[in-house]
């Protein structure tokens, strides 16, 4: 494996070049005994230098981040230094994106920049609040506690979205199936059946009518309509970026018929969650609120956090602060408030993120249960109409022939 690296002489010039080595520890041990003190070393990966430049490759899963905060658990755990625990685990990381960035943390931490500092610099690989908990770690000298906490963290999170996800694969799976069966019989057999029809003179219903007029334009125009429906998926994307369609999206989603409902038990279980686990690990109340005002991924809940921060922060509790707001079950309110009149209230929002995960766990699983017969008798219906208006006509033709 080749190593880049910058370093400074005995005679205090500075040096670049590579290194051909089998570990990273390895290369650094072998520039030291030149008489190298370095500055700097990463991977050189030129297959993928390519990919690097393409920001869909420069993505790093929850998968990655969980493995990385149980190695980091482990090590810190084991006693082994910082700058060593992120030198060996950024020689061993697949993701390249990864692997670059841990690479920078540990030259920063060379440099004497402190875990959480080096970590703030990466926001694309570790969000406010894991850099927040490390901060948390490196304050009260329990940086393999907060590294277990991470994993345990990002574990059910990635649970519960995962799921909810994973839910909606088969019925988009069916949905597509069914849409690229309609447009072969649209584009392809009701053309052929329709010559055959118009053929014999006879009278059309009006639902036959509307079929072969809406097969003719698509025969005709299918590209014209192609791109008119790729540019509307584009413009809606675009406006989904927007504020104003964040917004929207947002209240659109909790206005849904059941699946607002798994939505509102998703976005509370996350904020429970990553309240109980700041809170936990000791980082201050208003910083765990504006952390987890940045985490949620609603604007709706977003907003409620935000003035819950206000609220707090002019002197009232979150248990008030949250009272205001109807999105927020009154249940939840009142564990808020017995949390902070006992001083459990970590702990407590732990029991209620459980509860919610429990909750939207089940929902997924009845959503699945009713969404594939409800999906199948959809489908099974329209396609019935469809071959009726097409073939009801050819079975009237055939009896008066007869």
């Amino acid at each position: 494996m080749i190593f880049i690296y910058k370093a400074i002489d005995k005679e205090g010039s500075a040096k670049a070049g590579m290194i051909d080595s089998f570990s990273i520890d390895a290369a650094i041990s072998s520039l030291q005994k030149q008489g190298l003190v370095i500055s700097s070393i990463k991977p050189k990966d030129e297959k993928n230098d390519l990919r690097s430049k393409i920001p869909f490759f420069n993505r790093v899963s929850n998968k990655d981040i969980v493995i990385l905060s149980r190695q980091m658990s482990t090590l810190f755990e084991a006693k082994v230094s910082a700058l060593r625990i992120f030198r060996l685990i950024s020689s061993e990381a697949e993701n390249r994106f990864l692997r670059d960035g841990l690479v920078e943390v540990a030259d920063d931490l060379q440099g004497g920049t402190s875990i959480s500092e080096a970590l703030s610099r990466h926001p694309k690989i570790f969000s406010d609040f894991y850099v927040n908990m490390v901060k948390s770690g490196e304050e009260s000298g329990k940086l393999d506690e907060v590294f277990a906490y991470l994993a345990d963290y990002l574990d059910r999170t990635y649970e519960v979205t995962s799921k909810a996800k994973n839910a909606l694969v088969y019925p988009a799976f069916v949905v597509f199936t069914f849409f690229a069966v309609m447009i072969l019989m649209f584009t392809v057999i009701i053309p052929k059946i329709a010559l055959i029809v118009k053929d014999s003179a006879a009278e059309l219903p009006i639902y036959t009518k509307l079929v072969f007029g809406f097969s003719g334009f698509l025969v005709n125009h299918g590209f014209v309509a192609f791109f008119g429906v790729l540019f509307l998926i584009g413009l809606l994307i675009w406006y989904a970026r927007t504020p104003v369609g964040r917004k929207w999206i947002s209240n659109f989603r909790l206005q849904l018929p059941y699946l607002g409902n798994l939505y509102r038990k998703l976005y509370l279980s996350r904020f429970a969650d990553n309240m109980s686990t700041m809170i936990v690990s000791g980082i201050p109340m208003l910083k765990a609120i504006e952390v987890t005002a940045s985490i949620i991924d609603n604007d709706v809940y977003k907003a409620i956090m935000k003035d819950a921060f206000v609220k707090v922060k002019t002197g009232s509790s979150l248990s008030e602060a949250l009272d205001r707001h109807k999105e927020i079950p009154t249940i939840l309110v009142q564990m808020v408030k017995i949390g902070e009149e006992s001083g459990e209230l970590g702990s407590i929002l732990k029991t209620m993120a459980k509860f919610y995960q429990r909750e939207v766990m089940n929902a997924v699983d009845t959503l699945v249960g009713l969404i594939e017969p409800v999906m199948i008798v959809a489908l099974g219906v329209g396609v019935g109409v469809l071959l009726a208006s097409v073939l009801m006509p050819i079975y009237d033709i055939a009896s008066s022939a007869a």
